[in-house]
């Protein structure tokens, strides 16, 4: 089976889970990493893939590689930006970048 359709599969098997949204604001709810990640590692699992996610000063990159043929992956991503929460430190803004920047690669 090739990687994209590893990949497939892998989006099939997580819609067809009850994956609830913890994540809100006034406005919308949204999930939130811990809410799907569990998933998504044992789909991956199952299906022989490995997902990295990497950082550098203008884009985020999640690569997804398929386990059985390491030469086989996909690349996706997304321009980075900042973050200026309020009465947070930088390395809490820069945090603040990761994670939403993993939540929306996946």
């Amino acid at each position: 089976m090739s990687v994209y359709k590893k990949i497939q599969q892998a989006k099939v098997d997580l819609q067809d889970r009850d994956i609830q949204k913890t994540g809100s604001t006034k406005h919308y709810n949204y999930f939130e990493l811990d809410d799907f990640m569990p998933h998504v590692k044992e789909i991956f699992l199952d299906l022989g893939l490995f997902s990295r996610v990497s950082f550098d000063e203008k884009e985020a990159t999640l690569t997804i590689i398929d386990v059985d043929n390491p030469e086989e992956k996909v690349k996706y991503k997304s321009p980075m930006e900042s973050a200026s929460l309020p009465n947070c430190h930088p390395i809490q803004n820069l945090g603040a970048v990761e994670t939403y920047q993993r939540r929306f690669l996946y």
